[in-house]
Order: structure tokens, then C-alpha cells, then sequence
């Protein structure tokens, strides 16, 4: 007998319904009577990401999901970006959309129109996306040949998808139409143009920012802060990626498949070397200089770029003095609260700032100093009897997420202090329309070093990640542009090295949990990506802080 209706169980309200077989989510979602503070855009089922175009054949669990969860915000970014290169595809050709850097709480289109990119342009393309996204058009969702995709996109002139396309190996392919423009999209899409309610599209610099609603205030743009030494470090990083040949994940699984990984490592490392050597001279030449602050979020390879920068230094004949902040905590009962009540360890009053700025002006008047030690057992400051007198020739290096906080020194004077930003800024792009987000980079490399290092599970630091994520939201990102240097810890080979050491961790995380949802978006990622063993990276490169096997002393 053909079954005619099937089971969910409705995480959002608790609740069992029967829905007919075959019913998308979208339709399930129309005859439940859900009651949502706002309109679902995609759902968890069976702890898996799946659009509202998503058929129910069987039982499931069924999570609705809006745009204040971290899936539904991407699956609204997604649909955007499918909207622009839609609206831009017609306005002119030929055309190159890359949508790339995520900068100024947008992200940079880089556009190729056959002329400068001018206000006008600007002004045409958002009025043309005003109009496909009013005219509610639907989003088809379609499997097809992967031979047929390719020559799809071949037609289209899309050519970084085609390479992309080519080195998966897949018999069918997931794309996606607006009114008969294909593309084809890492992760799920909204299934009409009308749910696009909020949007910005501005110039910027040589090419347009794409404005995203801000999650915490869906009804809000994200605020437009100027982040000009953040996109001049990306915009670097893509002069390095011209001078090796690589701009997507395609050319990358290219150069592998050529044999050329060798070379790709050496360059990348040599370029890395090189900027931090050139951050070394800056410093060198700046003689009122006695203290180095280098600040960056979780994972960024602050400890590592750290120990590199020391080391130049030293060659241009300046001793590098190291000062932990850990050592400068509060006594636990001291120690702030956060919202839930739990002690909040990212806070900067943490930290009792007002002894570490009475030793700092010491040692800066060449006074002699006792340094104090943190007693993590018992939660308590202790004296470590270790004394410090800052030489003539010596530079204070301070590394830790608050480096940057001008109120961690505040009563130390400018113009003794160099500051430093370390982050992993992914710049390869998966395509042209599909940009790797740099958080996701750090996610793994943290991974890996919780599992190696702390014992944690990749399910367990995935739990923690928003959390992690918060913090840096508040005590990091605002003060990222204070920085004199910007430096890039992300390789352009790293993620094929990571991924051999990631994949088992993410393996193991249970499919009965939510965080399973986020470690399959993770292996599934990864699975795009040519792998490159891990023997052939540098026992100095900055990988191996999380991989192992590393010539520094952690």
C-alpha cells in the first residue's frame, strides 16, 4: 500500500505531525501552523542543512530555521549573491563577477564590465536587483549530469566552476536557476527572490560592496566601518596569489594534480618569511620602539607568528623579550561575569590592567621589575620571582587577543608601541560565487589543535565556536584597524594539508547531535579539495602549531 502521509518530528515546538509524502519543507511548513518570530529559510533535518526545497519521503526530525542562526544567514548571503551576478549577467556582456573579500560587514565584488567601475554602475546593478527580487521570482533547484553542469557553465563562460567541476569526480551536480540563469552554489538557497527583504550595494574602492542584514538585528544592514588596512592586506595577498597562478579551490586541485606542490609550498612560505621580515625592519628603523603587541582571534597563529617576527628581530640585532598576559589575570573571584553568569575569561577586566601598566612604565624607565605568575589550579596571582630590567637593546613582545584594546596600555605612550594583527584570511576562493569564509579556516585549524593538544573533541569545539566567535566580535575585530602591520597566517596550500588531520575528527562527531549539522558542512567542504601530505610542510611553518611537528617550542 503506497504511503500517502509521513512523520516529523518538529523540533521547534516539540510536537509529532503527519505531512504528505513528497511535501518540500516549504509546503510542510504552510499546513503545520508553526507560529515563527520570522519566516523560515531553511531547516535542520536529521541534524543536516537542507533547503525548503527539500522533499520528505520519511521520518524526520525537523528543525525551522531563520535568519539568526548562522545556516539561515548564509543561505540568505548565497541567495543575494546569485541575485547580483543574475541582475549583472543582464545588464552587461560579456562580464566577470568575483564576489570576494568579506570586508566592512559586506563583501567586495570584484567586476569585470569592460570599463572602471563607476556610481552609476553601482546605482544600475542594485536597481536591477530591486526589480528581480519584486518581481518574487522562484529558484528552481535541479539535479543534473555533471557533464551537463560543465557544459552549462562552459557556455556561460564561467570557467572557474568548470575547473571546480571537473576535479570532483561526481556523477551529478546540484544548480540552481532564477528565470533560466544557472549557477551553482556550495550550500542551500532560498526558494524565491521576494524573501531577499534587505540588501545594500554601494562602490567600493575599484569595484562594489554587497551589504548583508546584521544577524543580531536582522531588520538592519550591517554597519559600513571602513576597514582600509583590512582590505589592503587582502588585496596583497592576491598579488601573491597572481605571481603562484591560484585564485580558486580548482586551480589549486590543478597545481596538484601537475605536480607542482613543491614549489606552491615554497613560494608561499618564502612570501610569508618575507612579509614578516619586512614587519621586523619596520620595527628596527622605528628605534623608539620597546614593545611589540601582536593580537588576533582564535587560531590565527598569533604564538607562531609571534616566535617567527622574535627571530628577525634578533637579526636585525634586537633581543626580543617576551611577556605573557596569561600572567596578568585577576584572581578568579575577581574575575568578570558574563550574561549567564559564568566567568568571562575573553573579557579584557580579566586582566588586572593596572599592575600590568604600573610594570610596563617601570621597565620603560628602566626600573626593575618582579613578574608575576598565574596559579591556574588555585585561581590565584602569585609573585614569580623572576625580575625583569628591560636593556637598551631589548623590545618587549606581548602576544594575546587584547594587544590591540588601547585599554590594556592605556597609560603607556604611543610612540614606544608597534602593533601587530595576525589573522588567517582565507583569499582562496571555491569559485568565483563562492567564497571559503575565513572563520571556517580557524574552525579547523582549531580542530585539530584541540583534539592533538587539550584532548577535546571536534564536536566539543564546534559546540564552543559560537561562543569563541562572540568574544572576538567584542574584544577583537573593533580594534583590528589600530594595528601599524596587518599580517595574513592563512597559506594558500593549507587547507589540502589540514584536511587529511580534520576529516577523521569530524568523522566522529555523532549525527545525533546538532553539532553534527556544522561538521557535515565542514567534510563536505573539504571533500572539493586535493590533499597534500602533511611531510612535505616546513618544521617552521606556521601550520605546524596546529599540526604538529613544529621546530619552535610552544
Amino acid at each position: 500500500m503506497k504511503q500517502t502521509s509521513v512523520t516529523i518530528r518538529l523540533k521547534n515546538d516539540g510536537k509529532t505531525y503527519e505531512v504528505e509524502t513528497g511535501s518540500t519543507l516549504e509546503e510542510a511548513y504552510q499546513t503545520l501552523g508553526l507560529e515563527m518570530q520570522r519566516p523560515p529559510l531553511l531547516a535542520r533535518v536529521n541534524n543536516k542543512i537542507e533547503g525548503m526545497h527539500y522533499r520528505l519521503y520519511n521520518t524526520r526530525d525537523v528543525e525551522y530555521l531563520d535568519i539568526t542562526s548562522e545556516s539561515g544567514l548564509r543561505a540568505y548571503t548565497r541567495t543575494l549573491f546569485f541575485v547580483l551576478c543574475k541582475a549583472i549577467h543582464e545588464l552587461y556582456t560579456p562580464c566577470k563577477v568575483a564576489i570576494d573579500i568579506p570586508v566592512s560587514n559586506g563583501y567586495y565584488v570584484n567586476l569585470n564590465i569592460g570599463h572602471p567601475v563607476t556610481l552609476d554602475d553601482a546605482g544600475r546593478i542594485r536597481t536591477k536587483m530591486r526589480e528581480l527580487i519584486d518581481a518574487a521570482l522562484p529558484i528552481h533547484r535541479h539535479q543534473v549530469t555533471t557533464e551537463e553542469a560543465i557544459q552549462m557553465f562552459t557556455q556561460l563562460h564561467t570557467h572557474s566552476k568548470v575547473k571546480l567541476l571537473k576535479g570532483q569526480g561526481s556523477l551529478y551536480t546540484t544548480v540552481y536557476d532564477i528565470d533560466g540563469y544557472y549557477d551553482y552554489f556550495y550550500g542551500a538557497l532560498l526558494t524565491n527572490t521576494s524573501q531577499l527583504y534587505l540588501f545594500g550595494l554601494e562602490k567600493y574602492y575599484d569595484g562594489l560592496l554587497l551589504r548583508i542584514p546584521s544577524r543580531e538585528h536582522p531588520d538592519e544592514l550591517g554597519e559600513m566601518v571602513m576597514q582600509d588596512k583590512m582590505f589592503g592586506i587582502f588585496k596583497e595577498h592576491h598579488q601573491w596569489q597572481d605571481i603562484i597562478g591560484l585564485r580558486t579551490i580548482g586551480d589549486l586541485n590543478e597545481a596538484i594534480d601537475q605536480g607542482r606542490t613543491n614549489l606552491l609550498i615554497q613560494v608561499s612560505e618564502a612570501l610569508q618569511e618575507k612579509k614578516i621580515a619586512k614587519i621586523a625592519d619596520l620595527i628596527a628603523r622605528n628605534q623608539g620602539v620597546r614593545m611589540v603587541l601582536i593580537a588576533g582571534p582564535s587560531s590565527s597563529g598569533k604564538t607562531t607568528t609571534c616566535k617567527r617576527l622574535s627571530v628577525q628581530l634578533i637579526t636585525n640585532g634586537i633581543k626580543p623579550v617576551p611577556i605573557s598576559l596569561d600572567d596578568y589575570f585577576v584572581d578568579r573571584e575577581q574575575t568578570p561575569r558574563d550574561a549567564s553568569g559564568d566567568y568571562d575569561f575573553e573579557s579584557i577586566h580579566a586582566l588586572n590592567l593596572p599592575l600590568l601598566n604600573e610594570q610596563l612604565s617601570a621597565l620603560f624607565r628602566g626600573e626593575e621589575v618582579e613578574l608575576p605568575r598565574y596559579n591556574f589550579q588555585e585561581g590565584k596571582s602569585e609573585w614569580s620571582g623572576k625580575r625583569l630590567r628591560l636593556q637598551p637593546d631589548e623590545v618587549l613582545v606581548v602576544e594575546g587577543i587584547h594587544a590591540l584594546n588601547p585599554e590594556l596600555t592605556a597609560q603607556i605612550p604611543q610612540e614606544l608601541k608597534f602593533r601587530v594583527y595576525a589573522s588567517a584570511l582565507t583569499t582562496l576562493l571555491l569559485d568565483n560565487h563562492n567564497y571559503i569564509p575565513t572563520t571556517d579556516n580557524r574552525l579547523l585549524r582549531r580542530i585539530i589543535r584541540d583534539h592533538k593538544y587539550r584532548g577535546v573533541s571536534a564536536r566539543e569545539t564546534i559546540r564552543r565556536w559560537p561562543s569563541v566567535r562572540k568574544g572576538e566580535n567584542q574584544w577583537i575585530f573593533p580594534y583590528q584597524e589600530h594595528a601599524d602591520q596587518m599580517f595574513n597566517t592563512a597559506m594558500l596550500f593549507e587547507l589540502a594539508v589540514i584536511k587529511q588531520q580534520a576529516e577523521p575528527l569530524l568523522d566522529q562527531v555523532p549525527e545525533n547531535c546538532v553539532e553534527y549539522a556544522e561538521a557535515y558542512r565542514l567534510k563536505k567542504f573539504l571533500k572539493y579539495i586535493r590533499p597534500i601530505p602533511q611531510d612535505q610542510i616546513p618544521p617552521t611553518s606556521l601550520l605546524r602549531e596546529f599540526l604538529g611537528g613544529s621546530s619552535f617550542e610552544y
